[in-house]
């Protein structure tokens, strides 16, 4: 250790961390959060780490403040060294996915994959491709550091591997608590139950821990108790800002020693500053003229660099800068990291850089831009930062503009957000340069900033631009913005204002009028909503590609199911033909995931499955990241349900709802499914039906609406509360009023003249049920005649219209609803003794028992026995499934088990938790009467 090299050989104050992290990182799959302010010794904490890992493979990472328009930082800088262990592994072909952010893989990688056009979908593939590659090096510890400035798609990756890690896996995440953003507070409590978790939080040094500390970086026993209370006071606890104290007030000289003990001279002998910024800036104060420079120069790159990077940047000789830069690393100021060389720390960097005049400043970040841009990858963020700040405004736009293009063309589109923000709000530019650079913004996905930020920008882009596509494009784009606000009806007037304009690209004007085909409540009848559908379908031959017009088609087709209107079967089986029933790219498979998600709300249920397995059979062959086709079986999920398809569904279910646990829409949808279930099944304790009526009303998922409105009003009738439920649920009925959706919101009108007949409002109930019936009666809507009639039953308690409901649910399929119409037929019947009854009640706990449906099989056996009827013995199992025989899952996990998978291997192959997988592998073995996994195959095809 030099004189002025003030680093401690040990860790101090930290055992019982260290002790905690060690234990959580050998427990795998685990995460362990590190959380602490500037300065307090994260990265000491996991550099400890190293020493104690054995065969684990040790990884780093970490953030920056200048971001790059490249994603996951702090990921790929742990990946790039991997290639030697990727030599001995097979990937996946996902991994191909991550050619663009890790070109140093690229021998190891898969064949390079087509760019997929959807951003979304780059995403999700980029995620799976990481997961892999992690999965595929086996026993890693991953550290990520300074996650405070993480770049949204890192934290958005942490969540999306911490729902199904990679067995081998330990995470280990540092952040200082008070910068971190929201998504990386949500890291603290999202996870999964077989994932081991510590979160430690460190805390100051104590006067103890100061003198420990100040003794072992002197090399001495002890120091003075009163020399350790002056320093604990002065830096905090904070182990780097004693570190830079001890470090400055040796170099002073006013630091004495005593036999084998340290202390300070009398107080007022020292007038030693308070904080770390004075104590760093003496210290660099006191080196020779080119160590100086070098630490101005690397303050202004503020990040790790090459040395010929700071070199270059440095006002100094070269061969005086080297003198400086081995002066600064030899008195601990700076550290190398890999090929880098930078500060120790960031208070260091911010303490110089503030001390550097704004001239010579504004001349440093001159040099560093150039400096920078020798390197390969050119760092684009860097440059425009350095640009910007030395006051070269017109090359920051130019460096800006082209850093964005490349982070929307690498999925990061909140970084490029945050590019074109700064230079529309800040940059001299003219009309067309502003219009170019406020359209990419708005396509730019609206990650970092909010709607109301985004629209004020396009706004004043509109203004500046003549008329023409440009313009066109930018009100298009506000429009979709008031869409994202809920301002619709701005929404529409932008959309309107800017189809004229968009003539020359029929897509774009054929997807802005299919936009306001879309009713959404605005005023607008739905004649004139239709009208624009009209002129979508019309321009659909002047789309050049293929695939984009069966895009084209497949919304229009979308839009008429929810609505309705009896040319929606012709433009769905259009659209079949012309894709030879066959969807051939991710456009077509997404437009027949669309129209079959539609059909399933609307109560074309056979068609509806027919479409979805269309889609979901090819969904894997043109996306590789598989959102497509865990999409299309969300949408199976739904059909199942309301097809009464419920064997095996909870599973399906659960194991989506992992899936989806970061994207709020999907995973919503699934929990509105298991909700209504639940209730059906019986299940009541933790159900949230109200809260799922909520949800989806706040999404404006109004198609999905009647099935947790219909729900929570027949539960709440049951239980002599239906006043509340109607109340609470008459926003849900109201949207449905004002945007024409009747054909799917008439779903959930049974259960409101239910409720409403028994807090004596049925006049009400007629009211709404007459009306349909006019407004309806020549509508292509499956669920009409079925529900209305329900609905009539109530309120004229005539058991014909019960039954003749429970034949038009037949027709749907809705076995679960056919069954409640015939009991309340029965019930009807019973109280004029009639004969029938007792068929009807059979022929509804029949139904009930199916399904599983065991809360309303209590109710109806309990009428049967009532009325001295037998019924059939009850299934207390849980929901009624495939009793000895295998269901699909179950099937599906023995047949892997038997060619030899471990559980793992499975779960990766079905793309679910290992936890489902040792469920549904026991279940099995327990159904086939077997103990052993060996026997599996042998008693598989015994069975076959």
């Amino acid at each position: 250790m030099t004189a002025d090299r003030m680093i401690s050989p040990v860790l101090v104050g930290r055992a019982a961390e260290l002790r905690s992290l060690l234990s959580v990182v050998t427990r795998v799959p685990a995460v362990v959060l590190i959380e602490g302010e500037a300065g307090i010794g994260k990265t000491r904490l996991v550099g400890e780490l190293a020493s104690e890992l054995g065969d684990r493979l040790l990884l780093v990472g970490g953030c920056a403040q200048i971001r790059e328009p490249f994603p996951l930082g702090p990921l790929l800088d742990a990946l790039r060294g991997t290639g030697e262990r990727l030599e001995r592994v097979r990937l996946s072909p996902v991994t191909a996915a991550l050619h663009p952010l890790l070109p140093e893989l690229a021998p190891f990688l898969p064949p390079a994959l087509t760019p997929l056009d959807d951003p979304a979908g780059r995403r999700h593939q980029v995620f799976r491709g990481l997961a892999e590659l992690l999965r595929a090096l086996g026993r890693v510890v991953l550290v990520l550091e300074d996650l405070h400035w993480a770049d949204e798609q890192t934290a958005e990756f942490l969540g999306y591997l911490l729902a199904d890690p990679p067995s081998e896996l330990a995470l280990v995440l540092t952040f200082r608590g008070e910068e971190a953003g929201p998504g990386m507070r949500a890291l603290m409590t999202r996870r999964r139950a077989e994932v081991t978790r510590a979160h430690i939080v460190l805390a100051p040094l104590n006067v103890a821990e100061t003198n420990e500390l100040t003794a072992a970086i002197l090399g001495t026993q002890q120091v003075s108790e009163e020399f350790a209370v002056y320093l604990c006071e002065r830096a905090s606890g904070l182990p780097y800002a004693i570190q830079e104290l001890v470090a400055l007030l040796r170099s002073r000289g006013t630091l004495i020693q005593h036999g084998t003990g340290w202390a300070r001279k009398a107080l007022d002998e020292l007038d030693v500053p308070a904080g770390v910024r004075d104590s760093v800036l003496e210290r660099v104060r006191g080196l020779s003229g080119s160590a100086q420079a070098m630490a101005e120069a690397a303050a202004v790159l503020q990040v790790p660099v090459p040395v010929s990077v700071l070199v270059a940047t440095c006002h100094a000789p070269p061969e005086e800068a080297r003198a400086g830069l081995v002066e600064l690393l030899e008195r601990g100021l700076f550290a190398e990291r890999a090929d880098a060389v930078g500060f120790r720390h960031m208070l260091a960097v911010q303490a110089v850089y503030e001390s550097v005049p704004l001239p010579r400043r504004q001349a440093l970040h001159t040099r560093a831009a150039a400096a920078v841009s020798r390197q390969r990858p050119e760092p684009l963020g860097q440059i425009a930062h350095h640009l910007r700040r030395a006051g070269d405004l017109d090359a920051w736009v130019d460096a800006a503009e082209k850093a964005a293009a490349q982070a929307v063309a690498l999925a990061n589109d909140a970084e490029a957000e945050r590019l074109l923000e700064a230079v529309l709000r800040h940059a001299p530019l003219d009309p067309a340069r502003e219009g170019r650079l406020a359209v990419r913004l708005g396509w730019a996905g609206s990650y970092a900033l909010s709607a109301e930020e985004v629209i004020d920008l396009l706004r004043g882009a509109v203004e500046r631009q003549p008329a023409g596509p440009v313009r066109g494009e930018l009100n298009y784009l506000i429009g979709l913005q008031h869409e994202r606000s809920g301002a619709l009806r701005e929404r529409y007037s932008h959309i309107a204002a800017a189809v004229p304009e968009l003539v020359d690209n029929p897509f774009l004007a054929a997807s802005a009028m299919v936009g306001l085909g879309i009713p959404t409540g605005a005023g607008i009848p739905l004649a004139e909503h239709l009208s624009w559908l009209d002129r979508a379908r019309d321009l659909i031959p002047a789309i050049a590609e293929p695939e984009w017009r069966v895009s084209i088609l497949g919304k229009v087709a979308m839009v008429l199911t929810c609505v309705g209107d009896p040319r929606r079967a012709a433009l769905t089986e259009q659209m079949l033909e012309q894709t030879g029933r066959r969807p051939a790219s991710r456009w077509e498979v997404m437009a027949y995931e669309s129209v079959g998600a539609n059909a399933t709300l609307a109560g074309h249920h056979d068609a509806a499955k027919d479409l979805l397995s269309l889609a979901l059979a090819e969904a894997v062959r043109h996306d590789v990241t598989r959102l497509i086709e865990f999409r299309c079986r969300v949408d199976l999920v739904v059909q199942a349900y309301c097809s009464g398809s419920w064997h095996g569904l909870a599973e399906e279910a659960e194991d989506l709802r992992d899936r989806f646990s970061d994207q709020r829409t999907y995973r919503v949808l699934i929990e509105t499914v298991e909700n209504c279930l639940a209730l059906a099944q019986g299940r009541l304790d933790g159900i949230r039906l109200d809260d799922m009526v909520r949800e989806n009303l706040r999404m404006g998922a109004v198609d999905a609406l009647p099935l947790p409105v219909g729900a929570l009003l027949r539960l709440a009738t049951s239980q002599g509360e239906a006043g509340a439920a109607v109340a609470g649920t008459a926003e849900a009925f109201a949207l449905w009023a004002d945007q024409d959706l009747w054909p799917v919101g008439v779903r959930a009108v049974p259960a409101l003249a239910e409720a409403l007949v028994s807090v004596g409002r049925a006049d009400e109930a007629a009211e709404l049920v007459a009306r349909l019936d006019r407004e309806l009666a020549a509508l292509d809507a499956p669920l009409v005649p079925a529900a209305l009639d329900h609905a009539r039953g109530f309120l004229t308690g005539d058991a014909e219209r019960f039954t003749a409901a429970a034949t038009a649910y037949d027709r749907l399929p809705a076995p679960y609803e056919a069954a409640q119409a015939r009991e309340q037929a029965a019930l009807r019947l019973f109280a004029v003794d009639d004969e029938r009854a007792a068929a009807l009640l059979a022929a509804a706990i029949e139904g009930y028992g199916g399904l599983g449906a065991h809360w309303d099989l209590d109710r109806a056996t309990k009428l049967a026995r009532q009325r001295g009827l037998s019924s059939p013995v009850r299934h207390r199992g849980g929901p009624r499934g495939y009793g000895s025989e295998l269901s699909p899952r179950e099937s599906a996990v023995a047949r892997l088990a038997a060619t030899g998978l471990t559980n793992k291997e499975i779960a990766k192959e079905l793309f679910v938790s290992a936890k489902t997988v040792e469920k549904h592998l026991g279940a099995a073995m327990r159904k086939l009467g077997l103990h052993s996994r060996a026997a599996i195959a042998h008693r598989l095809a015994e069975l076959q």
